[in-house]
C-alpha cells in the first residue's frame, strides 16, 4: 500500500486517485496521521493539477462521510435548499426558504458567516433579536418538518473535514480550486438530507467568479458533481457587477428581505427569489413548470403564506416574529450619513465590490473568521443602475454609529457609483441556465 506522501505526489504529478485513496487521505488528516502542512501540500497540487469528477465525487463523499448526514425522512416531500456563492447584498435566502416552504417544498437551510467583502446569511438573521442558528439536529428535523424550514450553521457534525481543510485554504492561496469548491459545497449541503439543489453562482465585481467564463465552469462542475452524487440539482448564473437590492449590511438586509414576503422590496431582490424560488418549486414536484411555479409564489406573497411562515421559523428559533409586520424592532445605528452625487447624468454602474469593502469598514462585514459584526450599521442604495440623479441628490445613505468616523467610507461609497451622461442599456440578472441536461 502506498504511503500517503505517495498519494500526495501522485496527485502532484497529475496522476488519479482512486475512491478508496481519496477516502483513506480524508481519515488520516482527521486522524492527525496526515499533518496539516501535508494537506496543504495536496490541496496546491489539486489547485493545479485538478481533479477529474470521479475525484471530486469521491473527494466529497469522504468529506460527507467525516460527519453527520441529517436523516430528514420523516419530512414528507422532496427536500431542497439553495446556496449561493456569495455576493454584495445577497439576502435571498431570507425570504427565498420561507416563501418556498410556504409553497410545500421543506427547506432546511445549512449556512454560513459573511467573510470579506460578501454578507452572510447568519450573520443577517442573528439581527432578529433573540434569533438562535446555532440548534442541535433534532430541534433542526422538528421545526423543518412543522414549519416547513429551519436555518442554522454549520455544526461540529456536519462535514468536519470540509471546516478544518477550508482553514488550510484560506491561507494556502487555494481557496479558487473549482474541485475543492465543489466538494466543499456539497458536502455540507448533501448533509442536510436534501433530495435535490439549487444553486446560484454569482458572477461579477462582487462574486467570488470575476468572470461568466470562471462561474460556468464551477457552476457546471457543481451540476456533475451534484447529479453523480445522486441529487438533482439547477445551477443559475446570476449578475453580481452591482449589489443585489438597496441594502449592503445585516439588519437593513434583513429588513429589505422581509419586505419582499410582504409584497415590497426592489425589482432585482424579487426578480433573483423568483427565480431560484421557481427552479425549487418545479425540483420539488409542487409546480409543472416555472411559469406555474413563478404564479404560484407570487400567490404565497399575495395572501401572506411567506410571510407567516417567515414569522413561525423565526419564533420556532428563538426570535422576536414581531419584526416580519414591524422591521423597526430590527437594530439600526444611531446617525445617518448622506453620500451625494457630485454631478448630473444616469447611473452607469455601481461596483460591487467597493461597496462590499466599504460596508466591512464600517464594522457591517469581518475580515477574520471570529470577528464580530454591527447588525445595526450598513449602507442603504438610494438609487439604481439605470436611474437618472441630479448633482446634490442621495445616491446612498449610511447607518453609522460615528458621523466624523464615516467620512472616509463615504467617499468610497460614492466613488463606487458611475454616472454618465446617457442611460445604459437594461442588463439581465439572469444570465444562464444550467442543468444536467444542458
Amino acid at each position: 500500500m502506498e504511503t500517503l506522501v505517495e498519494l500526495i505526489a501522485l496527485k502532484r504529478d497529475g496522476g488519479h486517485l482512486t475512491e478508496s485513496q481519496i477516502a483513506r487521505l480524508i481519515r488520516a488528516h482527521g486522524a492527525g496521521e496526515l499533518a496539516d502542512y501535508q494537506m496543504s501540500a495536496l490541496c496546491m497540487a489539486i489547485f493545479f493539477r485538478g481533479m477529474d469528477d470521479a475525484e471530486t465525487v469521491a473527494l466529497t463523499r469522504a468529506m460527507l462521510g467525516s460527519g453527520d448526514v441529517i436523516d430528514l425522512s420523516d419530512v414528507p416531500g422532496l427536500k431542497v435548499d439553495k446556496h449561493s456563492t456569495g455576493g454584495v447584498g445577497d439576502k435571498v435566502s431570507l425570504c427565498l426558504a420561507p416563501l418556498v416552504a410556504a409553497c410545500g417544498v421543506p427547506v432546511p437551510m445549512v449556512s454560513g458567516r459573511g467573510l470579506g467583502h460578501t454578507g452572510g446569511t447568519l450573520d443577517k438573521l442573528e439581527a432578529i433579536p433573540g434569533f438562535k442558528v446555532t440548534l442541535d439536529v433534532p430541534t433542526f428535523r422538528r421545526i423543518v418538518r412543522e414549519v416547513g424550514t429551519c436555518m442554522i450553521g454549520q455544526t461540529d457534525r456536519i462535514a468536519p473535514a470540509d471546516k478544518r481543510i477550508y482553514a488550510l485554504r484560506d491561507v494556502t492561496a487555494t481557496v479558487e480550486a473549482i474541485p475543492l469548491i465543489v466538494a466543499s459545497i456539497l458536502s455540507k449541503k448533501l448533509a442536510e438530507g436534501i433530495d435535490a439543489l439549487v444553486l446560484d453562482v454569482k458572477v461579477g465585481r462582487g462574486a467570488f467568479m470575476k468572470s461568466i467564463e470562471d462561474a460556468r465552469a464551477l457552476a457546471t462542475a457543481l451540476v456533475r458533481v451534484g447529479t453523480a452524487a445522486g441529487k438533482d440539482v439547477v445551477a443559475l448564473l446570476t449578475d453580481m457587477s452591482a449589489p443585489l437590492g438597496r441594502a449592503v449590511g445585516n439588519a437593513n438586509e434583513t429588513r429589505e428581505a422581509l419586505e419582499v414576503l410582504k409584497g415590497g422590496g426592489p425589482a432585482d431582490l424579487l426578480e433573483c427569489t423568483l427565480a431560484l424560488g421557481a427552479e425549487m418549486l418545479v425540483i420539488g414536484g409542487v409546480a409543472a413548470d416555472l411559469a406555474a411555479a413563478r404564479a404560484e409564489l407570487r400567490r404565497a406573497i399575495a395572501d401572506g403564506r411567506g410571510a407567516a411562515t417567515a414569522e413561525k421559523m423565526i419564533a420556532a428559533q428563538g426570535g422576536d416574529p414581531r419584526v416580519v409586520e414591524d422591521t423597526s424592532r430590527l437594530p439600526r445605528a444611531p446617525h445617518t450619513v448622506e453620500v451625494l452625487a457630485e454631478s448630473d447624468g444616469f447611473v452607469a454602474g455601481i461596483d460591487a465590490l467597493e461597496v462590499g469593502l466599504a460596508s466591512v469598514a464600517m464594522g457591517a462585514g469581518r475580515t477574520r473568521a471570529d470577528q464580530a459584526v454591527d447588525h445595526a450599521v450598513g449602507i442603504d442604495l438610494e438609487v439604481a443602475r439605470g436611474d437618472e440623479v441630479r448633482r446634490g441628490q442621495p445616491l446612498a445613505r449610511l447607518a453609522v454609529r460615528d458621523v466624523a468616523a464615516a467620512a472616509e467610507t463615504a467617499a468610497r461609497v460614492r466613488a463606487a457609483f458611475r454616472i454618465a451622461p446617457e442611460r445604459p442599456a437594461e442588463a439581465s440578472l439572469v444570465l444562464e441556465r444550467i442543468t444536467s441536461r444542458s
